[in-house]
């Protein structure tokens, strides 16, 4: 059932894609104009979503499903790190490579997906995923891409999830219940990052040349270590480890950890490698081809866990 809605909740989100791929493509709007959209995701949108997630009534029971989750994370993107490793000593993976197989997009799609196929009470779950990948990111995955060995903390700590993050467990935790007005706001604007992160990537596919995107002949590769293998192992750690009984909700919460796992590759990978120099075009188009193979994958993960 539960395969079916994620189905139909991608598909949705494919076709208002396809909005932002007309804009580019009629010229009503320039590719170069997506990235005014991203800054309203990255600083409006997702820290209303955040901070609205942990406005729920602080009970033992979600409080133990975010130590399930945050312990769930951290052994996720241990493997993940492992085994791209492994990988790239039989592939002989690139910087670019590793972090888009590694690395997933999350940020823009999870919150979405929980909301319309499980309900938005359970969208605080997700939060513990998006603070470990959000660490990750600016630690791990900028000194593999810059080939660096320090650590920026203030790009960790000043990085806009992780202040909405943390402020939104001390709202939890604390107990503190922002005004109605507040919450009905942050709400209203919540429901805007899936369709708002799509219209994005659709207009950055609309930019591209579908010739050049077919020319790097290892997408192929890539995405199949991506979208098919690094998922397996995943929903292998998750379904026999026995960590779904922990708790009586604990299948479900490890389900959104997998739903997490198994979307595209980072979008935050393409702006690092355009940030720091490298090659913006291959990293894009990785994010670009996992986003359309994900249609399929992301499904068949899911009726696998569920079976």
């Amino acid at each position: 059932m539960i395969s079916l809605l994620l189905i139909e909740q991608i598909a949705k989100l494919f076709l208002i894609m396809a909005m932002g791929f007309i804009l580019v493509k009629t010229r009503l709007m320039k590719v170069e104009e997506s990235k005014s959209l991203s800054m309203i995701v990255i600083y409006i949108i997702m820290p209303c979503v955040i901070i609205n997630a942990f406005q729920v009534k602080y009970t033992e029971s979600i409080r133990n499903g975010l130590i399930l989750a945050f312990v769930a994370a951290v052994l996720i993107h241990i493997v993940l790190i492992i085994l791209a490793k492994v990988l790239e000593n039989i592939f002989h993976l690139d910087a670019i490579e590793k972090a888009s197989i590694m690395y997933s997009n999350a940020g823009n799609l999870i919150i979405p997906i929980v909301t319309s196929i499980l309900g938005k009470e359970w969208v605080i779950y997700s939060s513990a995923f998006l603070s470990v990948q959000i660490i990750l990111l600016w630690t791990h995955c900028r000194m593999l891409l810059c080939e660096e060995r320090k650590i920026d903390l203030k790009k960790i700590i000043l990085n806009i999830n992780m202040i909405t993050i943390f402020f939104g467990i001390l709202l939890f935790v604390t107990r503190v219940q922002l005004p109605g007005i507040l919450t009905e706001t942050m709400e209203s604007v919540s429901v805007m990052v899936g369709p708002a992160s799509m219209i994005v990537t659709g207009m950055l596919i609309g930019n591209m040349n579908f010739k050049q995107i077919f020319a790097y002949k290892r997408i192929y590769l890539v995405t199949f270590l991506k979208m098919i293998v690094c998922p397996t192992v995943v929903l292998l750690l998750l379904k026999y480890s026995g960590m779904t009984n922990v708790l009586s909700n604990g299948k479900t919460i490890l389900l959104i950890s997998l739903l997490a796992t198994i979307t595209p590759s980072a979008s935050t990978v393409t702006q690092m490698t355009q940030i720091y120099g490298k090659n913006a075009e291959y990293a894009s188009i990785i994010n670009v081809i996992t986003t359309i193979v994900c249609i399929v994958t992301m499904p068949i993960m899911v009726w696998l866990y569920q079976l």
